[in-house]
């Protein structure tokens, strides 16, 4: 237990796969998805995760089909609604990070109520990456910082990190100890750049829908038998 990683974030892929293996809608996968999003994050509060981080929707997803995400607008709303009371049952926070100003005026208002109502939860805090894209971060929080020094006229050439970190959507969050990113693929896709520095890896080849309680516990044991150096 006391190995366990203090923030988990995953990128969760795979959902259309699985639909096409069984012949269905794309969007089954998607709502299949969903279900499991409710099964892992019940797990991660229950042990006692204090951050939980996952990869709902990229800057970049806007590509797809105008049916795929008007459907995908819809599912993230109606889930939402559906697990209010179990996330406040369950003393987690909510919270949302990413350029959230630019979606759906109904889901805007969706995510904004739910992190309004849990505000003052103190167990885990659950984080939608929503319209987000890690280069989109980092540019936003340079915009940010730049704007702040135009204003106040204090020179910046002598900021740290934990400095930059502040304008960050992130801000407040811990770094993530382990990604997790289901469906074999190996790479970042634009999610969280900065903050995965140092961060350990667990790819499965398992699909995000049948990526369950068992399969959470093999990546928390793989990362508790590694060694953090941080580059030491």
């Amino acid at each position: 237990m006391e190995k366990l990683p203090q923030h988990i974030a995953i990128i969760m892929d795979g959902n259309g796969r699985w639909a096409k293996k069984r012949n269905l809608p794309k969007i089954m996968g998607h709502r299949s998805g969903v279900k499991t999003v409710s099964v892992i994050t019940e797990a991660c509060a229950r042990l006692g995760i204090k951050a939980l981080t996952l990869y709902t929707f990229s800057t970049e997803n806007w590509k797809r089909s105008k049916e795929e995400v008007n459907a995908l607008m819809g599912l993230l709303k109606q889930a939402l609604k559906e697990n209010r009371k179990k996330i406040k049952e369950n003393n987690i926070r909510f919270n949302a990070i990413g350029r959230i100003d630019e979606l759906p005026g109904a889901l805007k208002n969706a995510i904004k109520d739910l992190a309004e109502e849990t505000s003052a939860n103190s167990g885990m805090i659950l984080t939608l990456a929503l319209n987000y894209g890690g280069r989109q971060e980092i540019l936003d929080a340079v915009k940010a910082a730049c704007a702040k020094r135009e204003k106040s006229g204090r020179n910046i050439s002598s900021w740290k990190e934990e400095d930059f970190e502040k304008f960050l959507y992130s801000s407040g969050l811990p770094d993530p100890d382990l990604i997790i990113r289901t469906s074999g693929e190996m790479r970042l896709s634009n999610f969280l750049l900065w903050q995965s520095a140092y961060s350990e890896f667990y790819a499965t080849e398992t699909l995000w829908p049948d990526f369950g309680a068992a399969e959470l516990e093999k990546a928390l044991k793989e990362y508790a038998e590694r060694e953090r150096r941080f580059g030491g």
